[in-house]
């Protein structure tokens, strides 16, 4: 007979990265925002990683890394420029914070 045990189930914060004790959680959440814009840009243009390479002023291994959403090298700010050479408008917007806690937010139109 199979045991059952009972799953301890949380509610998540909204931030995989700060749910899992990750130092700059906010900015991890954002770059992961961020690359999926990329990632959806590239798929839907049908660009091959080199051709993706050569528009966004990257070598192939590197494209290679942000498809399979490894961020880490590069900064926000260098995302940012990506989606712009991308053909892509980046707004960033300042207000006072709504909840307990300021947050980082990305929002694709």
């Amino acid at each position: 007979m199979a045991r059952r045990t009972r799953d301890r189930i949380e509610e998540s914060s909204g931030n995989v990265f700060a749910d899992l004790g990750f130092p700059n959680a906010g900015r991890e959440q954002l770059k992961a925002h961020l690359t999926l814009q990329i990632y959806r840009l590239i798929k839907g243009r049908k660009l091959t990683q080199e051709a993706a390479g050569e528009i966004l002023g990257i070598r192939q291994p590197h494209v290679s890394s942000l498809m399979r959403g490894q961020s880490g090298a590069f900064s926000v700010e260098r995302l940012m420029e990506f989606l712009t050479a991308l053909g892509q408008d980046v707004e960033i917007t300042v207000r006072p914070k709504r909840k307990s806690q300021a947050a980082v937010s990305v929002v694709v139109r």
